[in-house]
């Protein structure tokens, strides 16, 4: 008798067959893989086709890799070198050691190696008399300037303001926060290093009638809040002896910004009032 290799195959009660992977039934000869063959088959024919555990088992799960191989295999980070300790911020100077007159102040601040970034080249000087009507505190000196400050675009800007008030530029005092341009500047870190301190000396020193502060980044080293920088605002400085002052927007942001300009002379206006004359000294 033959009968087809097939494990779902009932087999008759009483019958003891084997079946072989031929096909073939036999009894004697049979051997282990036969037999286990004829179990499987028995107990699929009784319903269990399927081993339960209680524990459900991650059948995908890498096997466990052996600790001595995986210390061996292991990557080894690269070694770095130390990195060097970041310098201690130090301070431009001391208040008590800044130079107690203007000439002084301004030869110090042209060539001080501790100031800004270090590089005594392309400093520029302040121009103007001490006690003039009007300080012009800018940020740093334009890309181009050589000889004088804002001598460029932002000069001319600054020009035609002043004419409209009535000024010419030889008649105010013009400086800037930095001595020399200084591309995207680290105003924070100056600030900890005291450039708020130097140019509130040299506001002393020039002592003006009143300041007109053009840029967010120098008008905060005078205490007007960064939170307010490019807002025309007055009072932010120095009104416990009187010296009016008035925070407006960088010049640079104002080319080609009419909205801007007529802001300007809005608080300009309102800033300077109907009996100003240009001529105010302290």
């Amino acid at each position: 008798m033959n009968y087809r290799l097939c494990l779902d195959c009932s087999v008759a009660a009483g019958q003891d067959r084997i079946v072989t992977f031929s096909g073939e039934t036999g009894g004697a000869g049979r051997t282990l893989a036969h037999d286990l063959r004829a179990a499987l088959a028995w107990w699929r024919d009784a319903g269990v086709d399927l081993d339960f555990v209680d524990e459900a088992a991650d059948w995908l799960a890498k096997p466990p890799a052996d600790p001595a191989q995986t210390e061996a295999e292991a990557p080894r980070p690269a070694w770095e070198p130390p990195r060097p300790a970041a310098p201690a911020q130090h301070r431009i100077a001391e208040k008590d050691s800044l130079p107690a007159d203007l000439a002084a102040f301004t030869a110090w601040w042209l060539a001080e190696a501790d100031f800004g970034d270090g590089a005594a080249t392309g400093r520029i000087a302040p121009s103007g008399m001490p006690g003039a009507a009007l300080m012009v505190l800018v940020e740093e000196p334009e890309a181009g300037d050589a000889d004088s400050l804002l001598s460029g675009p932002e000069g001319k800007l600054l020009g035609a303001i002043l004419a409209a008030i009535g000024l010419a530029r030889d008649q105010v005092y013009l400086a800037s926060a930095l001595p020399r341009h200084t591309p995207a500047a680290d105003w924070q870190a100056l600030a900890v290093m005291g450039l708020g301190e130097v140019l509130d000396h040299h506001v002393r020193l020039v002592a003006p009638g009143r300041l007109l502060v053009f840029g967010g980044n120098a008008s905060s080293l005078l205490g007007h809040g960064p939170a307010n920088s490019g807002k025309t605002l007055s009072k932010i400085y120095h009104e416990e002896r009187g010296l009016s002052a008035l925070a407006v927007p960088a010049l640079g942001s104002l080319a080609g910004r009419p909205r801007g300009k007529a802001a300007l002379w809005r608080a300009l206006l309102e800033w300077l009032g109907p009996d100003w004359t240009g001529t105010e000294q302290t």
